[in-house]
């Protein structure tokens, strides 16, 4: 009997802990943000900004639907709403520079600061795991 209780135990840990380590990697809204991020950012460090250019849009659009996603649990719910208000910000800005035909420079610029702010938000996400 304490063997069976004992398996009981182990299995339920196990499940616990694989339903987690699942919870880490199912927020939708990130991945898909991340491969527009992808798509444009890669190119623009070559000096190819025609994927930013036809997908800001997009990229703005995949921002505000992460934005509006649930805080995966884990995370400070707070600190991660005011990153992605500031990442959605920050692509909105990002079109509209380039629908006013803004320098490549510029646009660069806006770009790197738009990933670096992704990649504060991904690090915690990532890290929260590790708690």
């Amino acid at each position: 009997m304490k063997s069976i209780v004992s398996l009981l135990v182990v299995a339920t840990l196990l499940s616990t802990v694989t339903l987690k380590a699942q919870e880490k990697f199912n927020w939708k809204e990130m991945d898909e943000f991340h491969t527009v991020l992808s798509a444009t950012f890669h190119p623009s460090q070559g000096g190819d900004l025609a994927p930013l250019k036809s997908r800001s849009s997009e990229l703005a659009d995949k921002a505000i639907a992460w934005q509006k996603s649930k805080v995966p649990g884990g995370l400070n719910k707070k600190e991660i709403k005011s990153s992605l208000k500031k990442l959605t910000s920050a692509s909105k800005e990002l079109h509209r520079l380039v629908k006013n035909n803004t320098s490549d420079e510029m646009l660069k610029q806006k770009l790197s600061s738009l990933h670096d702010i992704f990649h504060a938000i991904k690090d915690k996400y990532d890290k929260k795991g590790d708690m």
